[in-house]
């Protein structure tokens, strides 16, 4: 199964960190965001990248070839960047018509990405319990499938996803920003073929700086 890695934002939130580097060079443990999870990922036996770039894309780029030098990594270049959904739009070609595993760059975190369940309609999502920074949480569940409430919700999405390209094909003409959660999920969340599994594990989306900061010190330790 081929990996997208999302990594072509401007990190606005993270300034002034990423003024001159890019969020997903940012580094928790020692370790860049995007090496750690491109680390995880081949210890789990993935062997088949796709990263996308924009924001100072070189950096990342340069970083991630001299990092892993013996791996299949494919880059999708954007001028500007374009959104989770489209940017996975402008990748198309590169991921194919298989389900692939979606991940943002910017996610610390201890799954064990190779249990999740890879048979799926439209997408399945791997969710936590809301954290203090998403309170009102992104989704609900019906038994194994993934609903969405007016108001609060009891989960947020990690950032992490097994997604049928499939569900693109509408939006395959759109060129300009959008995001997959909202139009594309949530399409398909409301045809109720979205799966979810709620999981445990340490996670944090370090969005923020306190966040980074925080992961810093919940890693600090690891080695």
């Amino acid at each position: 199964m081929k990996v997208m890695i999302l990594a072509a934002g401007y990190g606005k939130r993270m300034m002034p960190l990423t003024k001159t580097k890019p969020k997903p060079l940012l580094e928790v443990g020692g370790k860049s965001l995007i090496e750690r999870n491109i680390q995880s990922l081949l210890d789990e036996g993935y062997e088949d990248f796709i990263i996308n770039t924009s924001y100072l894309g070189s950096m990342i780029k340069d970083h991630v070839t001299k990092k892993f030098p013996s791996t299949k990594i494919s880059f999708s270049d954007e001028d500007k960047p374009l959104g989770t959904g489209g940017g996975i739009v402008k990748a198309l070609d590169l991921i194919g018509k298989d389900p692939f595993l979606l991940i943002n760059a910017d996610i610390c975190h201890d799954i064990k990405i190779k249990n999740l369940n890879t048979k799926i309609k439209s997408a399945h999502l791997v969710g936590v319990s809301n954290p203090d920074h998403n309170s009102n949480g992104d989704f609900s569940m019906d038994g194994d499938t993934v609903i969405v409430r007016n108001g609060i919700n009891d989960f947020t999405w990690t950032g992490i996803s097994i997604v049928n390209p499939s569900i693109l094909n509408n939006y395959r003409h759109r060129e300009e920003f959008f995001n997959i959660w909202d139009p594309v999920m949530i399409s398909s969340i409301n045809n109720r073929s979205v799966t979810a599994e709620i999981i445990n594990n340490k996670w944090i989306d370090t969005g923020t700086v306190d966040r980074l900061e925080l992961a810093n010190k919940v890693y600090k330790d690891e080695n």
